[in-house]
């Protein structure tokens, strides 16, 4: 009865430590030690097989406090804005780094800000979708067009620690559902697939209802 308490408490322990958030490793310090904060990274592409490896794997949450965060914001930061590819968001696996942080610019905002989030989550979603055009870094030459729900409940944590949730619509909740697409190791062409056999019922004045197929009607 002993061992089998003890079995049951050692996966339990097992379990909890992995929902831990950790600190980066000594291969994702190196990444972010390469340059200052005025420097961008190199965006992965998911046509180099190596760095397709990178954006396919589900990415860790991050402990908030970890003192290299900053400056991988910083330098995400700088990257997204890249004169030569600049974006609307990006996330921590397009730089090499599979941790779950972003940045998103908040179009539903007055002046429309560039913020950072850090282990962010979606906890739910309308089933009432948008339908529209999306590009990304990772792939510069690609569009899309896709499927998102319109608005969304996030979860996510701030330097200091703290969770926050908030409501998210339209288009600033596409960039956020683009960029945790990211942290779950999915990217733009995944998601084109699985949207493939999306269609839309037609309504009154050119409306359009877009139904997914594993929504049922």
């Amino acid at each position: 009865m002993k061992t089998l308490r003890w079995i049951l408490i050692t996966a339990c322990f097992l379990y909890f430590s992995q929902l831990v958030a950790q600190n980066f490793n000594p291969v994702e310090k190196g990444l972010i030690l390469a340059g200052d904060t005025s420097s961008v990274m190199r965006v992965l592409v998911f046509t180099a097989p190596e760095d397709l490896n990178v954006l396919n794997t589900i990415s860790s949450d991050i402990d908030p406090s970890d003192p290299f965060l900053p400056l991988l914001a910083r330098r995400m930061y700088k990257t997204m804005r890249d004169t030569a590819n600049p974006g609307v968001g990006i996330s921590a696996p397009q730089v090499g780094i599979n941790r779950n942080a972003i940045w998103v610019q908040r179009y539903d905002k007055s002046g429309a800000p560039f913020e950072f989030y850090i282990n962010p989550k979606i906890k739910k979603s309308t089933i009432l979708n948008r339908k529209g055009g999306e590009g990304c870094l990772s792939m510069p030459e690609e569009r899309g067009s896709l499927l998102r729900s319109y608005a969304i409940l996030i979860e996510y944590q701030t330097f200091d620690g703290i969770i926050h949730t908030e409501m998210v619509e339209d288009f600033t909740a596409v960039i956020f559902q683009h960029e945790t697409d990211h942290l779950k190791g999915m990217i733009l062409p995944d998601r084109m697939r699985e949207q493939q056999n999306s269609f839309a019922l037609p309504l009154p004045q050119g409306m359009e209802l877009f139904i997914k197929p594993s929504m049922g009607l």
